[in-house]
């Protein structure tokens, strides 16, 4: 871990690291895979992602820390704290179950939209990496400082949620890029441009309703903006206040760096 980390980013990564035991549990379970109930969010909630949770807020007794939860399976869970915790228990939870290598436990601290998330932490539960950022304190992969990389014309890596619920304009960028991939995790995708390994990300759905949720991608604003990236929706709007909660959805234009055209996706920018 290098140097010490401030408190609430202890926290947080022994929360990321009971997650990570629960779901090496889960890998031998005979039952893996079963949908258990609706999540707060509506959609199936399966049993990992029921496990994790209730591991979250295990943890978060032990610790004895009064933050609020937002979770896509329990929902807004108020236990009197001025900080909210911003949880996705299992992004990519297919990917997980169909031991694909892209899923994270996402946590974010902070209130009230996504420019007020203070610090965030993202745990890969594949290799065990862990990102985290804090407020005008950098970001870091294991304790080693990340940036975000320099975009080169025509040498694009883009990160591109693709499919049949794709839009035109995502399935036109990536016909336009040098390099796509698509890996069916938002949160570990945004964390590749923090690093640098990819240029940007995209992800926007026909239905308004099938886009991103403040629980995928919050963790991962606060470790990008610190990384020296940014964050837009597909059109080029600020995501700054985009609420903390469950019923609101957005398009997300994740990039590196600044000269990498930031209308790309609604002008359907040749790179």
């Amino acid at each position: 871990m290098g140097s010490p980390l401030r408190p609430d980013l202890e926290v947080l990564h022994r929360i990321a690291l009971a997650v990570h035991r629960v779901v090496r549990d889960w890998a031998g379970s005979p039952r893996r895979g079963d949908v258990v109930a609706m999540g707060a969010d509506g959609t199936p909630t399966e049993e990992l992602d029921r496990l994790a949770e209730s591991e979250i807020l295990r943890v978060l007794e032990t610790e004895a820390v009064d933050w609020d939860l937002v979770s896509e399976e329990a929902g807004h869970v108020v236990r009197g704290g001025d900080r909210t915790l911003v949880v996705d228990p299992i992004d990519g939870t297919m990917n997980a179950i169909r031991n694909l290598p892209f899923s994270t436990v996402s946590l974010a601290l902070g209130s009230k939209d996504l420019a007020g998330i203070d610090v965030g932490l993202v745990r890969d539960l594949n290799r065990g990496a862990t990102w985290w950022a804090a407020r005008g304190e950098g970001a870091f992969l294991d304790g080693h400082p990340i940036r975000t990389r320099a975009w080169h014309p025509r040498g694009e890596v883009l990160l591109i949620n693709l499919g049949h619920r794709a839009t035109e304009r995502a399935h036109r960028l990536a016909g336009h890029a040098h390099r796509v991939r698509a890996l069916g995790c938002a949160s570990f995708e945004m964390l590749l441009v923090a690093q640098g390994s990819a240029d940007a990300y995209f992800f926007e759905n026909q239905e308004p309703g099938r886009n991103l949720r403040a629980t995928d991608v919050a963790a991962a604003y606060r470790i990008l903006i610190e990384a020296g990236g940014g964050v837009t929706n597909a059109a080029g709007g600020a995501l700054g206040h985009f609420p903390l909660n469950l019923e609101d959805r957005t398009s997300v234009f994740a990039w590196g760096d600044p000269a990498l055209p930031r209308d790309a996706p609604a002008a359907g920018y040749p790179l």
